[in-house]
Order: C-alpha cells, then sequence, then structure tokens
C-alpha cells in the first residue's frame, strides 16, 4: 500500500532507550524506563496515581478486579466499542449493559444512561471514541446520585481533555492503551489511572501476582509475600523504553496528527456541505488528540465500493467495531437495554482513513482527493 491505515509511532530513541534498559539489567517490570512513563502520564494528566499495564484490556481487568465485580452486578456501557471494554467484566461474571450512542461522537448517549440502571448496577464504562470525550458532567452526576462506579475506557484518549481536564482522570479508574495502533505506542501496552489514592496499595498488589513486592523493591517491608489474588500485568521494561522515547516528544506527536486531522477536514468540508459525506463532531467543550479521522458515507454498500476504490489507488481505508450487542459472545453474555437506533445504523457509515505520526499534512489532501474523485467531485 502507498497509505498503510496505520503505522507505529517512531521516534529514533526508541533502539537507544531499550539498549538502556538491557544495560541497567533491569528488563522485566517497574525498571527504571517504567517509572518514568507512569511520572510523565501522572504530571500530564494530574492523576494520583499511573500503573504501566501490559495493555490496556488488563487495565480495565485490573479495575473490575479493584471494584470487586461479581456475577452479581451489571455494567453499563456502549455497544459499540472494542471487545476488552465488555471482557473485563464478563471475566468477572458480571453482566454489560448496553445502551445506543449519539451519532455524533459515536460515544455513549449520556442521556440513556439513567434509564439502564438496575438494583444490579455497579458501575457506568464510557468510552471515548476517536479521542473525543463522553458528556463527563452528565455521566459523573448520574453515577453520584446512584453510588455507582465510573471506569473510564480512554484506549484512544491520552492527550485529551473535557472541559480543560484529561480524559480518564473523572473516574475511579482511567485505562488507556499503548498498542501499535495508539497515538503513542509500546507494542502492547496500557496504563491504569486512579484518582482515589485508597486503591493504590491493593491495586500494586493485584498487579504484582497478589504479592507485596512493590513494598519491597522500596525498602518498605524486608520481604514480600502473598497478599491477595492477582495476576502479572507488569509490561517489560523494555517495552516502556519504547513508549518513553515517544513521550518525551509527546507535543510534537500530538501536533502533527493534529495537522494532518485538520488538513482532511478542510479538504472534505465541501463534500460534506454537498451532503455526500459525513465529517467528525467534535463538542465544543472537548480538545481531542487526533487519534483518528473518519468519514461517514451513506450507507454499508457505499462503504464497502468506496474501501474498494481506495484500495485500488494504494490507500489502505477500514471499517471500525461490529456492534457487541450482535456478536455471539455479545448476546450469550450481555443485553442491549432500549431502542438500537443509532448503534448499528452508524457503525455501518463509518470509515476511517490512514492517521499516523509520519503521515503529512499534503498526504490528507491527496487521499481526501481520491475520496472526492469515488465521488465524482472535482478536487
Amino acid at each position: 500500500m502507498k497509505f498503510n491505515f496505520n503505522v507505529p509511532p517512531y521516534t529514533g530513541k526508541e533502539a537507544e532507550y531499550i539498549g538502556q534498559a538491557v544495560q541497567n539489567q533491569k528488563i522485566c517490570g517497574d525498571g527504571e524506563f517504567t517509572k518514568k512513563c507512569s511520572k510523565w502520564i501522572e504530571e500530564k494528566t494530574g492523576t494520583k496515581k499511573c500503573l504501566l499495564t501490559t495493555s490496556c484490556t488488563h487495565a480495565t481487568e485490573l479495575a473490575a478486579l479493584l471494584l470487586d465485580i461479581t456475577e452479581k452486578d451489571e455494567v453499563i456501557m456502549p455497544s459499540y466499542t472494542f471487545v476488552s471494554t465488555a471482557n473485563a467484566f464478563v471475566l468477572r461474571g458480571a453482566v454489560p449493559v448496553f445502551v445506543d450512542i449519539r451519532p455524533d461522537t459515536m460515544n455513549i448517549d449520556e442521556k440513556l444512561i439513567e434509564a439502564a440502571i438496575t438494583e444490579k448496577t455497579k458501575a457506568i464504562v464510557p468510552v471515548h471514541y476517536a479521542g473525543v470525550s463522553c458528556e463527563m458532567d452528565t455521566i459523573m452526576d448520574i453515577a453520584k446520585r446512584h453510588n455507582l462506579y465510573v471506569v473510564e475506557d480512554a484506549a484512544q484518549g491520552i492527550m485529551s481533555s473535557y472541559k480543560g481536564k484529561a480524559l480518564g482522570t473523572f473516574g475511579e479508574f482511567g485505562c488507556f492503551s499503548f498498542h501499535e495502533t495508539k497515538n503513542y505506542s509500546m507494542g502492547e501496552g496500557g496504563a491504569l489511572l486512579m484518582r482515589d489514592e485508597s486503591f493504590v496499595e491493593r491495586a500494586e498488589i493485584i498487579r504484582e501476582k497478589g504479592t507485596d513486592r512493590s513494598k519491597y523493591a522500596r525498602g518498605e517491608v524486608d520481604k514480600y509475600t502473598w497478599r491477595d489474588f492477582g495476576s502479572s500485568y507488569l509490561p517489560s521494561d523494555m517495552n516502556a523504553a519504547y513508549l518513553y522515547a515517544q513521550l518525551e516528544v509527546a507535543e510534537e506527536i500530538n501536533n502533527a496528527r493534529l495537522a494532518v486531522w485538520n488538513r482532511y477536514y478542510e479538504a472534505l468540508v465541501p463534500l460534506a456541505d454537498k451532503g455526500r459525506i459525513e465529517l467528525p463532531a467534535v463538542p465544543g467543550d472537548c480538545v481531542h488528540n487526533a487519534h483518528m479521522f473518519y468519514i461517514k458515507t451513506a450507507d454499508i454498500e457505499e462503504r464497502a465500493a468506496l474501501i474498494n476504490f481506495l484500495k485500488e489507488n494504494s490507500i489502505w481505508a477500514v471499517s471500525h467495531y461490529i456492534p457487541l450487542h450482535t456478536a455471539p459472545a455479545g448476546q450469550k453474555h450481555g443485553r442491549f437495554h432500549g431502542e438500537d437506533r443509532y448503534t448499528t445504523r452508524e457503525s455501518e457509515r463509518l470509515l476511517r482513513l490512514p492517521m499516523y505520526y509520519k503521515l503529512k499534512p499534503e498526504d490528507a489532501v491527496y487521499i481526501s482527493g481520491k475520496v472526492k474523485e469515488f465521488y465524482g467531485m472535482e478536487d
């Protein structure tokens, strides 16, 4: 492909920092680079505590463990999300209760959450799609009035904010992803952000196989032992070294992506003005991170035709999530509350264009030109 859909971010220092991690002879979890990454996230977002994890999936699973989610519980979330959002709670026996999305942002419709609450509801899991925030004031108000926890799936949301506050810092927990498709990557990786310091000690124990090894490493105890159930959610320090090379220039990467996003938008406005496509919406209270650029076609057939046309022109464009409530596992483990007015319809129209750090604004103009060519519009 001339233009891949995604190219993992790379700054040039990754290999050097991985070499340093090897030379430090501390390549397992919680080494020098793991600490540097965690500190950077804490300072950048203002969260009380950040623990680097092996994936955003594991960060969300860790949140579910810390909330003592069980088979008696229900958790409200959108159906338009990645499977990990639901799996983290299904693994604990809970039932994901899916509600419809807003067609403008593709985020959970905050106006539908309250009607889905039952006596079994324990948490709300907003997903910040494309790095654009959910309507967090309303969600946090609902959670407070009904005594519910909030776990933010901010997998796509690092460097994004709502009313000046970083995504991932509103709820009890926020979960970031550093998968190779994300704005900043360590191959596979994630982070758990904690608003309440009372969760920190137990989080460290569960993350370290159920032991108090973190205290031992800090010299707070003379030996460590099994304290609780747990697993191994620590990434290798070599992975963290790869990530830290990007966090050092996070603003540069963010600005480069925003420049491409803005050029896409500007180039495609004429097509949107003619009603041929729809462009992404970013509410005024939201600052996004250009995680992705998508358009919406008339229907699923038109989307397929456009994907094929772009492929013929060496441009890899792709669709996104299949709504979880329509999937076999979603039908087995969860349920949809209310009417599916937008989730399925909008998911079948959404098409993502190439977006990555090294993509140039002029590349976005070229790709947009091919989109317009498909619709018969002169560039």
